[in-house]
């Protein structure tokens, strides 16, 4: 009785969109991904930032995407692997090349420190928004108390079109949404989010972890879009934020697996595919700009 009663409360169906998620299609996104050619041939990469609450798997959704590329598990950006996740892990400005075997591909991820509730601790938010102008230099190591400035060695002037960022990509836990909902967090997020919309750079939200948000998920991946878990998850993470259900995807992302798995590499391909297109439309738009201003 209760294992039947917690699918039916836990069952859901999307709509249309969501059930034919091409669980057997890995390999058609994956080459059209392999691919893909920016808009413009002289831009040689579209800048996607990473950014998120600490521990929500940032650094583990970059190695993620370069795991699908490559067919094995990476770990170029490095996780915190301790239990200890009251502190942010990465403490640098690093940009993550996507590799096609041995050819890079034209889109590159960066990641960034990690959001904290409390004031002076973590990303300031103002580095966010520097580093989406393209006016902060690689490895600059972030500061909790005070943002870059223009006297700043690490500060970059002039952003080239390539420096700057073309898809803001945020991360948050799927079974933390809860537990974040009334803290500092998601004012932070709406405050970031605000300044990319004055940037005009679109914005995609990562929900990693829905395993640990749905027990019916941890089973088996593919419930994801059929979970009713999920789905309030998605809605609450929606209005807490203001990006749209449309652009928040379900991921989860390797961890303690050993070697790649296809729905997992589907679910992290589907994301991504999103993110690169809006990355592109966003680059098309600057480089009209640009055009039309010369």
């Amino acid at each position: 009785m209760g294992g039947s009663q917690s699918t039916q409360e836990t069952d859901f169906e999307y709509g249309k969109a969501w059930r034919d998620t091409p669980w057997g299609e890995k390999g058609h996104l994956e080459k059209t991904l392999k691919d893909f050619g920016l808009c413009d041939p002289n831009i040689k990469h579209a800048r996607i930032l990473v950014v998120g609450e600490i521990g929500a798997g940032k650094s583990s959704f970059i190695n993620s995407v370069n795991s699908v590329f490559q067919g094995r598990i990476t770990n170029e950006a490095l996780v915190n692997k301790t239990t200890d996740t009251s502190r942010t892990f990465t403490k640098l400005y690093k940009t993550y090349y996507i590799r096609n075997g041995q050819s890079l591909m034209p889109f590159v991820l960066t990641d960034t420190m990690g959001i904290e509730s409390e004031n002076l601790h973590g990303i300031h938010q103002e580095d966010i928004v520097k580093a989406m102008e393209g006016c902060i230099k690689e490895r600059y190591k972030f500061n909790p108390e005070s943002p870059i400035t223009p006297q700043d060695n690490s500060y970059r002037s002039n952003p080239s079109l390539q420096d700057q960022t073309y898809c803001l990509v945020f991360v948050i836990a799927a079974d933390k949404i809860s537990m974040a909902a009334d803290d500092n967090i998601y004012k932070k997020v709406k405050h970031i989010k605000s300044k990319a919309d004055e940037l005009e750079i679109p914005q995609v939200m990562i929900l990693t972890r829905p395993d640990e948000a749905c027990p019916l998920v941890k089973q088996n991946i593919r419930k994801v879009y059929t979970s009713k878990k999920i789905k309030e998850k998605l809605e609450e993470c929606s209005a807490h934020t203001g990006i749209s259900v449309s652009h928040i995807f379900p991921v989860k992302c390797y961890h303690e697996e050993i070697d790649t798995q296809d729905d997992m590499d589907v679910l992290i391909l589907r994301a991504f595919k999103h993110i690169v297109h809006m990355a592109n439309d966003a680059l098309r738009l600057k480089c009209n700009e640009k055009e039309n201003s010369e």
